[in-house]
């Protein structure tokens, strides 16, 4: 690793205890819904500019909060603010790889590489230097979609499934799948329940459309028309209430309480 590489990831260094963090350089277009709170946070690192755009706009579409860099060295200082890195091995100043070892040697910060680079030898290179997984260039976007969340679940702690929730009147038993609503059953079908269940486990977070998808119909990869809109509206009827489940426009769905 060169000097400036080594500069940047000594945590003692005088130079840089109090870092200015460099704010994305490219433009993200001002139409863009913001985040959710909690919105896992994405940097991207990728030298070529209409490819970089393109995929911000991408994730920023799906929900997450992104930040681009172009060069290895504003990588290295930025990398702590994300949950997951989107790396680019082919950079201006310094090889990707070199740039994904730096990170390792310091962070658990998942990286996945990102590249034109394909050949087997280029893999286990990648591999090799601390990515998590590897992707070449052309891929699709759902598959990187896909890609991603499959190394959040793995580095991910799982958090204690609760086998009982409560929100005022209305209580889920999941053990036993039994729904109440003022010490009345509710009649739900399997995926209202598991709609709900999902909903009622983040109480105030905003679950977007996409990950009620992957979560609930097991699907990421298609749109599937009206179908959650659908079950939105069957809940609501059987809950007795708009209230409980609110419509936040074009991020997703949390629960509400009447």
């Amino acid at each position: 690793m060169n000097r400036q590489a080594v500069d940047l990831l000594e945590p003692r260094s005088e130079r840089y205890r109090h870092p200015v963090i460099p704010q994305p350089q490219r433009a993200v277009s001002s139409d863009q819904p913001g985040p959710a709170a909690g919105a896992l946070r994405v940097l991207v690192v990728e030298n070529e500019a209409r490819a970089a755009d393109s995929l911000v706009q991408g994730l920023l579409r799906q929900g997450y909060a992104v930040q681009s860099v172009a060069t290895g060295t504003k990588a290295l200082l930025a990398y702590h603010q994300a949950d997951l890195v989107l790396l680019d091995l082919d950079l201006p100043d310094l090889d990707g790889l070199e740039v994904c070892r730096g990170i390792r040697a310091v962070s658990d910060t998942p990286v996945i590489a990102v590249t034109a680079r394909g050949s087997e030898l280029d893999r286990v290179l990648g591999l090799q230097a601390g990515s998590d997984d590897y992707l070449v260039k052309p891929y699709g976007f759902r598959e990187l979609l896909a890609r991603m969340e499959a190394v959040m679940r793995r580095v991910r702690p799982q958090p204690a499934r609760a086998q009982f929730i409560s929100h005022g009147p209305l209580s889920i038993d999941i053990d036993i799948r039994l729904t109440t609503m003022h010490g009345e059953p509710v009649d739900l079908t399997r995926k209202e329940f598991d709609l709900l269940q999902l909903l009622a486990s983040q109480p105030g977070t905003v679950i977007s459309r996409r990950q009620l998808m992957s979560k609930v119909w097991d699907d990421t990869w298609s749109h599937r028309g009206r179908t959650i809109d659908t079950h939105v509206s069957s809940l609501r009827g059987k809950l007795g209430s708009s209230s409980w489940i609110i419509n936040v426009r074009g991020v997703g769905f949390r629960l509400g309480h009447p």
